[in-house]
């Protein structure tokens, strides 16, 4: 997957939000979604679907990408894989499953309204939300970051904190694009060890952390300051002036599938116009560009994404996770 640097790309043909007119009609019996979507979100993407496919019976497991990946491959193993969809993080674990054939292409997806390089070129997985990470500061804190780089000045000693690549595929997926597309490369996380980088936990760990005052930098997913600021709590985000890397919550069919058309069917309603505003709703932002963007976010033209390729990052991954180890640990 390449994105393009900005959410601005020209929106190309067709509102995605047009269903194809028979496959309301066509689409029934069951569905298994395995996501990894809070259970709120799944449950009302799904209540979404049923209003529009009232013939469809979806059931749904939830739990992080990990878990969820790991009781798949138990299935495959057994030779019983259970889901029809998958709704999970990350582009490079679909990136994966695509290369081990276990994907089912869905060549007539509506996506003729989004930018290139949102989806899989192939149409075997299709990006949902963009999920960016940037920099979270508490108010209190002395220097107001706009670029990566200000992350390893003398002013950030020892108080910055993020997420471990080695236990998050997000953060992962960060590493690699930062990596990839800043100038000093690798030396970039090298210059964050040396000034004191704590790398460990989870977001949710990094937004406590910078609230509570008990580190004044983070690096975090955008809706979860975002959110948090618009409660009260002293947090700042910023979409750094180089750009920031994304996850895009894909979503795919499996080869396996028991119900194709109806699994076609709940990918064209989430890459909808419908589907997207969904996303809106929920507090995201949607992958559609002519979706609005959440509250507190700046315009999408203020939001510059770094070029990510999942398949190459799907091959560099054992290095990329070598390499950070050797800085860190």
């Amino acid at each position: 997957m390449r994105f393009k640097a900005s959410f601005s790309a020209i929106a190309l043909g067709l509102v995605a939000g047009l269903l194809p007119a028979g496959l309301a009609q066509a689409a029934e019996g069951k569905l298994v979604l395995y996501t990894s979507q809070p259970n709120t979100d799944a449950q009302q993407t799904i209540d979404a679907f049923k209003a529009k496919y009232p013939k469809v019976e979806i059931s749904f497991v939830r739990d992080g990408t990990p878990r969820v990946m790991a009781k798949l491959r138990a299935e495959f193993e057994a030779g019983a894989p259970q889901p029809d969809l998958l709704l999970i993080a990350d582009a490079v674990t679909m990136e994966g499953l695509k290369k081990e054939d276990r994907l089912l292409a869905h060549d007539k997806a509506p996506v003729s309204a989004y930018p290139a390089g949102i989806h899989d070129p192939a149409k075997f997985w299709f990006a949902t939300k963009l999920i960016t990470t940037g920099i979270v500061y508490n108010t209190k804190a002395a220097m107001k970051p706009t670029s990566w780089l200000d992350l390893t000045k003398p002013e950030v000693k020892n108080l910055l904190a993020m997420p471990s690549p080695l236990n998050s595929g997000a953060a992962m997926i960060h590493t690699i694009t930062l990596s990839s597309n800043l100038p000093t490369g690798w030396a970039f996380y090298e210059a964050l060890k040396a000034n004191g980088a704590l790398a460990a936990g989870s977001n949710g760990d990094i937004l406590r952390q910078v609230a509570t005052g008990e580190k004044l930098y983070g690096m975090i997913v955008d809706f979860m300051p975002i959110r948090e600021k618009a409660k009260g709590a002293p947090v700042e985000f910023v979409f750094p002036s180089e750009g920031v890397s994304a996850v895009s919550e894909p979503v795919a069919i499996l080869k396996t599938s028991k119900n194709p058309e109806a699994a076609k069917a709940f990918v064209d309603f989430l890459l909808s116009k419908d589907g997207q505003e969904l996303a809106l709703k929920q507090g995201y932002v949607a992958a559609h560009p002519e979706v609005a963007l959440p509250a507190g976010y700046p315009a999408r033209t203020a939001i510059k994404l770094m070029p990510f390729d999942a398949a190459k990052a799907l091959a560099d991954e054992a290095a990329s996770r070598k390499r950070f180890t050797t800085i860190f640990e």
